[in-house]
C-alpha cells in the first residue's frame, strides 16, 4: 500500500445495471425501461472514489470477483487514484446492483452482494485501518467486518446504509454516524436526537434540503442544501460520505476534529453531492476536487 494513506474505505463494490423508467414500478406492476447502461458502483467503491477525487490519499479494502465485473471495478477504482493493494479476489461473482431511475431523478436499488459477502480483514488490512486518519464503512458487507474495522480504527465513520438495526457494541466504536432520516429511525426511533445516546456525533442527511449535524457538545447545526436541477440521485449519498471523510482527514492533521471542522466538511460534502446529482450514473457522477472547490467558493465564500 502507498505510504501515508489518509482514508481507508472498507466496503462494497458492485457492477451497476441502470434502468431509466418513467416511474418506479409498484408491487405487481411491469413498466418498460429505456436503454440499460452498465457501469462501476457500489457504496464502498463510490465513497472511495469520492474521497480520492476530493484529494485524500485513499485505499480500499474490498472483495472483487475473478470476472469481467471485477476487472471493470479495478480499472474504475485504480483510474480514480484509489490504492487497491488491499483488495482481494473472491471465487464468488462480483456484486451486482439493479437500479431503476425515474424521470424525477429518484431511484430504487436491489443489490446481489456476491463477493461483497465474502469480504474478510487480513492482518495487512487491519494494520492499514489502524494507521489511517479516517476509516469509512457501510452496511453492504458482513457486519462482523464492519465491527472489526471500527474496533481497529482511530476515527471511524459509519454510513449505516442500507437501513438496519445495529448492535450497541458496533455503535460504541463509531465516532461519526452518517444516516438519512429512514436509517436514523431504524437505529434510534423517530427522534433523531436519540442517536446521541448511541454515538458521540451524527450527520443526518435530508436529500435536497441538506443535512443536520448532531453532537453531544453543541446545539443541532443545520446545513442547508444547494439547490440544483436533479438528473440522477444515484451515488449522491456516497459522494457526500466520501468527500466528508476526505475533509475530516484533512482536518485531523491538527489531531482533533472540532464542530467547525465538521460543519465545513458537511458543507463540502453537500456541494459535492449537489454536483453529483446533475450527472447520470454512480462513479461517473462523482465530482473532482477542483469542481467542488469552485462551487464551494460560489456558495460559501
Amino acid at each position: 500500500m502507498e505510504p501515508d494513506v489518509e482514508v481507508v474505505v472498507v466496503g462494497s463494490a458492485n457492477v451497476d445495471l441502470v434502468l431509466p423508467v418513467q416511474r418506479i414500478p409498484r408491487p405487481g406492476e411491469t413498466v418498460l425501461s429505456g436503454e440499460m447502461s452498465r457501469g462501476p458502483g457500489g457504496k464502498g467503491a463510490n465513497q472511495a472514489v469520492a474521497a480520492a477525487r476530493a484529494g485524500a490519499r485513499t485505499a480500499m479494502v474490498v472483495a472483487l470477483g475473478a470476472d469481467e465485473g471485477g476487472d471493470l471495478l479495478r480499472e474504475a477504482l485504480g483510474g480514480s487514484g484509489v490504492d487497491l493493494s488491499l483488495a482481494t479476489k473472491s471465487d464468488a461473482p462480483t456484486g451486482t446492483a439493479i437500479i431503476t431511475v425515474e424521470e424525477s431523478g429518484e431511484n430504487s436499488i436491489i443489490v446481489a452482494p456476491g463477493a461483497n459477502g465474502r469480504l474478510t480483514l487480513s492482518p495487512e488490512s487491519l494494520t492499514a485501518i489502524g494507521a489511517a486518519k479516517v476509516v469509512l464503512s457501510q452496511l453492504e458487507i458482513p457486519f462482523p467486518v464492519v465491527q472489526a474495522a471500527a474496533a481497529a480504527s482511530t476515527y471511524f465513520i459509519l454510513n449505516a446504509a442500507p437501513a438496519a438495526e445495529l448492535a450497541d457494541e458496533l455503535l460504541a466504536e463509531v465516532d461519526l454516524l452518517v444516516v438519512n432520516e429512514t436509517e436514523a429511525e431504524a437505529i434510534a426511533g423517530p427522534e433523531r436526537s436519540a442517536l446521541l445516546a448511541k454515538v458521540p456525533a451524527a450527520v443526518v442527511t435530508l436529500g435536497g434540503a441538506g443535512a443536520v449535524i448532531l453532537t453531544r457538545d453543541a446545539a443541532e447545526i443545520a446545513v442547508p442544501g444547494v439547490p440544483v436541477d436533479v438528473v440522477d440521485t444515484t451515488a449522491a449519498g456516497d459522494t457526500f460520505c466520501g468527500v466528508l471523510a476526505a475533509a475530516l482527514a484533512n482536518a485531523s492533521a491538527n489531531d482533533s476534529i472540532t464542530a467547525a471542522d465538521l460543519t465545513n466538511a458537511v458543507r463540502r460534502a453537500n456541494v459535492a453531492a449537489s454536483l453529483s446529482v446533475q450527472v447520470a450514473g454512480a462513479i461517473p457522477s462523482v465530482p473532482h476536487g477542483d469542481a467542488v472547490d469552485a462551487r464551494y467558493a460560489e456558495v460559501y465564500l
